[in-house]
């Protein structure tokens, strides 16, 4: 029996919130967004802790390569452009944003 290999051996483990079941009767394409900007918040939590702070350090490539190292099935190109907004809204230094 082999041992699981944590994806980012110098982070911390931090504890996660219990998941919740999704709501039901909402249309198919909620749930589908719903999970893309999930994984998209993953995604981003991890290209953060890689040392990738701004959008254009945030190729597919590296979104994808991301995605193996964390474990989550390889995103589509609609979610790495999600992943880069997301970065893009929060980057440091951007007026209007919060802060």
């Amino acid at each position: 029996m082999t041992a699981a290999v944590r994806p980012f051996p110098d982070l911390p483990a931090l504890p996660t919130l219990p998941t919740k079941r999704l709501p039901a009767g909402r249309p198919r394409d909620w749930y589908e967004s719903h999970n893309r900007r999930l994984k998209a918040m993953r995604l981003a939590i991890a290209l953060l802790h890689s040392g990738a702070y701004r959008p254009e350090q945030a190729t597919n490539r590296r979104i994808r390569r991301t995605a193996e190292r964390i474990g989550v099935r390889t995103p589509s190109n609609a979610t790495c452009r999600m992943v880069r907004s997301l970065m893009l809204a929060e980057a440091p230094g951007r007026r209007g944003g919060r802060g």
